[in-house]
């Protein structure tokens, strides 16, 4: 998938995708974020939900991957909006997530969300966590 330029919103300088996501993807988070909101929309009122990726301690191979939907806005997020869905990542997270790809499939075999990262030097069998 061919990275595309973005704004980063806090510091309004234009820079490369730091990691791509496809419409497939996308169109998951946004079925999912609305499903979510409905559900007891007076409980989400005034809130903006963008999904959070980001890299997190734990796992078989040592660091995991964690996706959800956050109204936080830090500091030094990344913030990147691509098929009409806001991803925010933190600082920290951002270095292991350059030039992944998140997907959504959806198939016999496998159901959920994969990253696909080039960072990884390995990951464990369940594909839940990975080595850096």
């Amino acid at each position: 998938m061919a990275m595309t330029e973005s704004t980063k919103t806090e510091t309004n300088t234009t820079e490369t995708n730091i990691f791509s996501i496809s419409e497939n993807a996308a169109s998951k988070v946004t079925e999912l974020l609305d499903k979510e909101t409905s559900a007891a929309p007076e409980e989400h009122e005034d809130k903006e939900y963008a999904l959070r990726v980001a890299v997190q301690p734990g796992g078989c191979a040592g660091l995991r991957y964690s996706l959800y939907f956050d109204d936080r806005k830090l500091d030094d997020d990344h913030v990147e909006r691509m098929h009409g869905v806001e991803i925010r990542v933190d600082k920290m997270s951002a270095p292991y997530l350059r030039g992944a790809t998140i997907d959504y499939l959806d198939t016999l075999q496998q159901s959920g969300f994969t990253i696909d990262n080039p960072n990884a030097k390995g990951t464990c069998a369940c594909g839940d966590s990975a080595q850096f």
